[in-house]
């Protein structure tokens, strides 16, 4: 299925690298030309719901084996997750069996009716580093932000993880805006890569579904001082799209009342509505994305909206 043509995305010259890596002048993963300017690094997408072994059978079941990473340090949720090799990841989040709701707090509280709800994709995570200093200067810029908050788990193995989080723009942790993290301990002890037979390298893109573009764009601009974006529709998803070049965010805006995003942002909110691996060997029917080719996996077997785009 076809798409329209990409509107013309300026040049960003900004040099910051406080969240990702410096970006020298180089094509960029769609194609795009594009100067120095600071990259998201994707921590990890979390995908919720109220049944754990349900959702690692499920992804099991595509080629995605998970492994059981334990419970929080709230006693309320647990976890699964599947690393890649860049280092990113999938986490599952359940409920605990028996845990009371009601105590959730911080950003357990903004999950837990996800989890109950069963809404699949639910946040996402970058990694910071100086979390302090950058919760400073997205004050500094009109941003709102919570935290920095202490958290972590204990592994199966007796292992202790911390690290520290802070949530960025309105809404729970991860919906719109990424919420931040830093390690305290190794973060090698957190995730490592795991296996998988979709050739899967680490998560390319996170999907935000919107109810409108305007003031999602002028969001993401003033935290991140981005600029424009590149246009295209996409029927066959049934959304208008929005992309940053040489970053990971996609934003959708649903093209017709009735329709399975504009359903779903009137249940849920704006938010992940899809995540986007980098893949290999897609098929040639699926679509193509500002010049690369997407795959959308049978989201019956996961629980949530996954799909592949080639390097």
């Amino acid at each position: 299925m076809g798409s329209a043509s990409g509107e013309q995305i300026s040049r960003c010259a900004r040099n910051d690298t406080s969240y990702g890596y410096e970006l020298p002048v180089k094509h960029d993963d769609f194609g795009g030309r594009l100067e120095r300017m600071t990259v998201l690094t994707i921590d990890h997408v979390t995908v919720c719901g109220s049944d754990l072994q349900r959702m690692r059978s499920g992804f099991a079941a595509i080629g995605l084996e998970t492994e059981y990473g334990g419970a929080h340090a709230n006693g309320l949720t647990h976890m699964a997750l599947v690393g890649f090799e860049d280092g990113s990841y999938i986490e599952l989040i359940a409920p605990v069996a028996g845990g009371d709701s009601s105590k959730a707090s911080g950003m357990m509280a903004g999950w837990m009716p996800l989890m109950q709800e069963d809404v699949g994709t639910g946040a996402w995570a970058i990694r910071a580093s100086g979390i302090r200093a950058r919760v400073d200067e997205l004050r500094g810029r009109r941003i709102e932000v919570r935290g920095p908050d202490r958290g972590g788990r204990a592994m199966p193995d007796g292992t202790r993880l911390e690290w520290e989080t802070a949530v960025v723009g309105p809404g729970s942790a991860g919906a719109m805006l990424p919420f931040m993290i830093e390690d305290r301990t190794e973060r090698t002890l957190r995730v490592r890569a795991g296996s998988n037979w979709l050739g899967v390298r680490g998560v390319a893109a996170v999907v935000i579904g919107v109810r409108g573009f305007e003031g999602a764009i002028e969001l993401f601009r003033r935290a991140y001082k981005w600029d424009a974006a590149a246009l295209e529709e996409h029927p066959e998803f049934g959304a208008r799209l929005a992309r940053f070049a040489g970053t990971p965010v996609i934003l959708a805006e649903a093209l017709a009342t009735g329709s399975w995003l504009s359903e779903r942002l009137k249940r849920f909110g704006e938010g992940p509505v899809g995540f986007l691996l980098w893949g290999s060997g897609i098929e040639s029917a699926g679509s193509s994305w500002f010049g690369k080719r997407v795959m959308w996996l049978e989201e019956g077997n996961v629980g949530a909206k996954v799909g592949l785009i080639e390097e």
